[in-house]
């Protein structure tokens, strides 16, 4: 009998992965396909819907070509995408707009102004009243497209476009309903005062069902392109933050969190009921059944190397150059700290108006300090996300560390230290893509529980914090956090206009 397995499609921002997965957690095959992130304007994040679709046929086809090289058969499919992102449908579920995705920030005086009046949305939906959000995306279409809005048939996310491309059926799933700010966790419906602000019925969106419904079967269309049997079953899946969780191993259980930096970053824990912050600093989005997934996601991790790399250096410096740039600069950064907040950011302030800051510069500086400082202010950052989890009762013990930052034995050390926790690399190459297959599995009665995976996630190496860095880096922590708080009042002038330089975009 053939190997079987279950392919986890994490479709993301700018790539598609798709990974073929036993359920004794072997990886069969792993494929990647690009696509493009375009920005036509500032403020603007936005992606090609059939690119996406495009891309993600092909990197399915690629691992579906593998697993019958190596004798194994796909069982089915499970879905990741990003949260947050928008999309227009006419009436015939054709595109309409592109996907406004996450990173768009042309909504924030929509959600400017949902913050000042409209506070309760976020407690009843666990997603912070931010642009990025599609609640506030639609009261933008509304106030500045009235007239697309009148030929919109049905407003999707970027997962009901997936799914219905793949099987035909438009469907979303419960994890990105409760990422859209207006579904309320606690009824499992949505959020009447929300579809108003929104002004949008919910009979123009999708319907919600669970993230381990079979959606459907892959149509003739897809089957021929994939060289996959028709009506191979669809899962409908979850989103990319609570799927990686899961991809590690990272339930809850003692503390037990991830935290992920790549181009942005997040620490996040699952909990087993819905929970929201008196403040709006975390999230809480749906996983599985009673599995709930609170944290916070920051805007900006990889991008500030990767912006010092290609704006600031101007040279061919590789991930490996810049880490080893950072290890030659002391823990501290010789008192250099960065805010890297080149696209504002989100948790937990969740504003559009930061900027980017370097301070304490003196002659004697170079780019090593560059590099470490904006390592370090990365995970400052995410120490304000653990902060504020702790708070709230969500005390993190131990973290499972995924993402181009895991490549980085100093920013890794970085990390454990900041935040003072042990940090724990997994050994699956995509947490994301993996998380998708134990859901897969789950739905497909493979595995008897998505509970399974503690047992199918091996740890590659673990990374400690140093206790004599601890004084250090709690002095420096202070020194961040009183910048973001002086610098807030800068900040919002800036980005409204009041001062030379803002703002850049509608």
């Amino acid at each position: 009998m053939a190997t079987e397995g279950v392919v986890g499609l994490d479709v993301g921002t700018t790539a598609v992965k798709a990974g073929l997965y036993t359920a004794a957690g072997d990886e069969i095959a792993v494929a990647s396909r690009e696509h493009p992130l375009r920005s036509s304007e500032p403020d603007r994040a936005e992606q090609d819907p059939d690119e996406v679709v495009a891309a993600t046929v092909d990197a399915l086809a690629e691992v579906a070509g593998v697993a019958r090289g190596a004798g194994a058969a796909v069982h089915g499919i499970s879905v990741s995408t990003p949260m947050h992102g928008l999309l227009g449908l006419d009436a015939d579920g054709r595109p309409l707009t592109p996907v406004v995705t996450w990173a768009d920030t042309r909504a924030r005086a929509d959600a400017d102004d949902l913050r000042a009046n409209h506070f309760d949305v976020y407690r009843r939906t666990g997603t912070p009243l931010h642009p990025m959000a599609p609640l506030a995306k639609l009261r933008w279409f509304h106030r500045e497209r009235p007239d697309l809005v009148e030929r919109v048939h049905t407003w999707v996310t970027l997962k009901e476009h997936i799914l219905a491309a793949l099987t035909g059926t438009l469907a979303i799933d419960r994890s990105s309903a409760s990422a859209t700010g207006m579904f309320d966790l606690r009824r499992d419906a949505w959020d009447a005062e929300a579809l108003d602000l929104a002004h949008v019925d919910a009979d123009r969106l999708a319907p919600v069902v669970a993230t381990d419904a079979v959606v459907g079967g892959l149509t003739r269309a897809q089957a021929d392109a994939s060289s996959l049997p028709v009506d191979t079953p669809v899962v409908a899946g979850a989103t990319d933050g609570v799927l990686a969780n899961l991809g590690v191993g990272a339930l809850g259980g003692a503390g037990v969190g991830a935290v992920t930096i790549g181009t942005s970053g997040a620490v996040r824990l699952t909990v087993d009921r819905p929970t929201t912050d008196p403040r709006m600093r975390t999230f809480c989005y749906a996983l599985a059944g009673d599995l709930w997934v609170v944290g916070g996601a920051i805007s900006n991790g990889g991008l500030w190397l990767r912006w010092l790399r290609d704006q600031v250096f101007d040279d061919d410096l590789d991930d490996e150059r810049l880490s080893t740039l950072a290890a030659e600069v002391p823990a501290g950064s010789g008192g250099v700290t960065v805010l890297p907040y080149l696209t504002g950011e989100r948790a937990p302030q969740w504003s559009a108006d930061p900027a980017g800051v370097v301070f304490g510069l003196r002659l004697h500086h170079g780019r090593a300090h560059l590099v470490r400082a904006g390592m370090e202010g990365v995970a400052h950052q995410l120490r304000l996300v653990t902060d504020a989890l702790a708070d709230g009762g969500h005390e993190v013990t131990r973290l499972r560390a995924t993402g181009g930052f895991t490549r980085s034995d100093v920013w890794l050390q970085t990390v454990a230290d900041i935040l003072d926790v042990p940090l724990e690399v997994p050994a699956v190459s995509e947490a994301v893509a993996f998380g998708a297959a134990v859901l897969g599995m789950s739905a497909l009665d493979l595995l008897d529980s998505v509970e399974q995976v503690a047992g199918l996630v091996s740890i590659a190496t673990s990374c400690d914090p140093d206790p004599s860095r601890r004084s250090l880096h709690d002095a420096a922590h202070e020194r961040y956090v009183e910048l973001v708080d002086v610098l807030t009042g800068p900040f919002a002038r800036l980005a409204g206009g009041g001062e030379e330089g803002g703002p850049q975009g509608g």
